[in-house]
């Protein structure tokens, strides 16, 4: 059976827009979008969910510690689960937080890492080779609640999508612009609501289907 791994942050784990600071709840299995792409690929298809909330592409959080860094969790992702055949990466919108001070550019610079991990003969070898589909997240929108963490990641997220097209033209993989398909809920302006995370399901899945 062909199996997926998700790897993101707080929308590939499903989290819904954010209400209150502090928080935690999570959409069920039959909302958060890998679970949607899995039912859309079909029965044969298995799913690994790798999204953890507050995830960067390349940072240890000051505040939530260095668990976020995505480089070594890719590593561990990708050591725990397999043989794999798709792997999607949909990260960068935390990379944009306003302690981070980063550029659009910097930002692209760490899915990069990632993808050099992803790409590496040590786990492509591992895996009897998969595929990747790299995801630019929607850009965010500086409202709501968690506004404060976001100052200024408006506009450095609106740069990404054709910085993460040229990367991906450049390594060969998939591309997906999700802010082609939905957009952030206006609620907190970086989480997706119900029926963004149906559609980027659906859209996935479909890119996902011209791959394998």
């Amino acid at each position: 059976m062909p199996i997926l791994l998700t790897f993101g942050d707080s929308n590939t784990h499903g989290t819904p827009p954010i209400l209150n600071r502090g928080e935690y709840r999570r959409f069920d299995q039959k909302t958060r979008w890998p679970k949607i792409a899995q039912a859309a690929l079909g029965d044969d298809w298995e799913l690994a969910e790798e999204g953890l909330p507050g995830r960067t592409a390349q940072f240890d959080d000051p505040v939530m510690g260095a668990i976020m860094n995505g480089r070594p969790a890719l590593r561990m992702a990708l050591q725990s689960h397999g043989p794999i055949d798709v792997l999607t990466i949909m990260l960068g919108t935390n990379d944009v937080k306003t302690r981070f001070a980063t550029t659009p550019e910097q930002v692209v610079a760490g899915i990069a890492g990632l993808l050099d991990v992803a790409m590496s003969l040590e786990y492509q070898d591992r895996h009897g080779g998969f595929r990747i589909l790299l995801i630019c997240p929607p850009p965010v929108v500086e409202t709501g609640p968690i506004r404060v963490e976001f100052w200024g990641g408006a506009a450095r997220s609106q740069a990404l999508a054709p910085l993460y097209a040229d990367l991906a033209r450049s390594r060969g993989i998939g591309f997906m612009d999700a802010g082609q398909v939905i957009s952030v809920s206006p609620i907190d302006g970086v989480h997706f609501d119900e029926t963004a995370h149906a559609a980027l399901g659906r859209a996935v899945a479909e890119k996902v289907r011209t791959m394998v």
